[in-house]
């Protein structure tokens, strides 16, 4: 094979496009990537990572805040913004250079670089020496996605900031407006709000945190509210004015238009895939708004070429990419791996308290036409999480009532991203409540508080 010619090339090397080259060269086929910025992407070094990074120091903070009800003492706590980000810019750095070092642990060829199609089977990418022409049965698209900006609302990276900007910030917000409370929007507003500035969350939507379940959103904002942050529902940033260190939002609520002054603005209204300037349209791929329109083993149509991630739309999480890309990895290997179900994949959210949520929603169970059993139970009825010092928080679960089978699960509290795995595991197994109930679970744990609430479907709860 020629030195220029692999098995496959990946284009883009995130957390779909990395693992996916890893995947194929442990299945023996010559692989090599092509990534313009960073190895790693968007999630290691300007998402998922450095974010929970800034939100660990946000939440030692506010725990030294409260040190008293744990009995101890901490005089003149306060914070440096800059150790802050630094400590958060470390970490990023850290796992992004261990992904060059897996890359080149299973001899993937790396191409730093912007690529194009010309043809089926070609890449051209366009490098710091000059062009350099690829060949490849399979081509697998990782290009991620951005911010979607807004006319009007766009990003300065002055008063306006998108993820980007927040997560190295210029200054400490005093007073800050987030548009859009999804997972984005909502851990910035946690952790801006942590530190002290005065936070107001605008969401279009009828309730923050749209995606999931109405209960856990309505738990959820209670708990923000309680924290001093002004939520703003069925509301809609229609105009910025930019003055000197301050910024006019005309805010419509109810018909109503009120002018509200902030220092900083974060936009996190979505995000819109990088599907431009690739030649996609040239080689007929088909486009649905900013997304490539796939089936269900991310094949786009066009012989040999695969979309994976955040380009090949929702849900938009580091993990779906991962694991469709080893999907295709083994596809092009000639096995016979399972297609990724959506419905069976975790979201999670590191907000103050955390959100975690798997399956269907009870609504949206029933809008399927589904009869539900559905049960909570709450972290105040846990031995754990009063021991925490977390008694604020619900575990929620929704069963088929004809068969048993786990719809959903949905939970608002301390540590609920680690525990909502558990879940995870059940409906990939296809549990039923039979099976959970018999699962014996730790004690003390949080995790108990899951086997509550299947009890609780069922009208068998022992501790509440």
């Amino acid at each position: 094979m020629a030195a220029n010619s692999f098995d496959l090339i990946v284009i883009g090397a995130g957390p779909g496009g990395y693992v996916a080259a890893i995947r194929a060269a442990q299945l023996g086929l010559k692989v090599a990537v092509v990534e313009r910025e960073h190895l790693g992407g968007i999630c290691l070094n300007w998402g998922c990572i450095p974010t929970k990074a800034l939100l660990r120091s946000a939440e030692v903070f506010h725990l030294m805040e409260r040190a008293k009800d744990f009995g101890l003492s901490a005089d003149k706590i306060g914070y440096d913004l800059d150790a802050v980000v630094k400590r958060s810019r470390g970490v990023a750095k850290q796992l992004s250079s261990g992904v060059g070092h897996l890359l080149k642990k299973n001899k993937v060829t790396v191409v730093m670089g912007a690529a194009t199609l010309p043809a089926k089977g070609k890449v051209s990418v366009k490098t710091d020496k000059g062009t350099e022409e690829l060949t490849a049965k399979n081509i697998i698209l990782a290009t991620g996605a951005r911010a979607r900006e807004l006319p009007g609302l766009e990003a300065d990276g002055d008063l306006v900031w998108t993820y980007k900007h927040a997560l190295n910030p210029p200054r400490m917000p005093k007073k800050l407006l987030v548009i859009g409370s999804g997972a984005i929007g909502i851990e910035f507003a946690s952790f801006f709000k942590t530190l002290g500035a005065e936070t107001t969350v605008v969401e279009v939507m009828d309730r923050v945190l749209p995606v999931e379940d109405a209960e856990i959103s309505a738990f959820a904002k209670k708990q923000f509210v309680k924290q001093g942050m002004t939520i703003m529902e069925k509301s809609m940033v229609k105009q910025l004015d930019r003055g000197k260190g301050t910024v006019t939002a005309h805010i419509e609520t109810g018909g109503k238009l009120e002018k509200m002054a902030f220092d900083t603005v974060i936009s996190a209204v979505g995000i819109v895939g990088n599907v431009e300037g690739l030649g996609l349209e040239a080689l007929g791929v088909k486009l649905d708004r900013s997304h490539v329109v796939t089936d269900e083993f991310c094949r786009t149509g066009i012989d040999g070429l695969f979309a994976i991630g955040d380009i090949a739309g929702a849900p938009w999480l580091a993990h779906k990419a991962s694991h469709e890309g080893v999907m295709v990895a083994e596809l092009i290997a000639g096995q016979h791996p399972h297609p990724v179900k959506p419905e069976s994949i975790a979201g999670c959210t590191y907000c103050q308290p955390q959100v975690a949520s798997v399956g269907y929603s009870e609504a949206k169970a029933k809008e399927l036409g589904y009869d539900v059993k559905v049960g909570r139970f709450p972290f105040i009825g846990n031995g754990k999480a009063i021991a925490l010092g977390e008694p604020e928080g619900m575990v929620k679960t929704v069963f088929d009532a004809a068969t048993g089978e786990l719809l959903g699960a949905h939970m608002v509290g301390a540590e609920v991203t680690e525990l909502i795995q558990g879940y995870v595991v059940g409906r990939t197994l296809e549990t039923t409540e039979e099976d959970l109930m018999h699962t014996v679970f730790p004690h003390p744990t949080l995790s108990e508080m899951m086997h509550e609430s299947v009890l609780d479907a069922y009208g068998r709860a022992i501790h509440f």
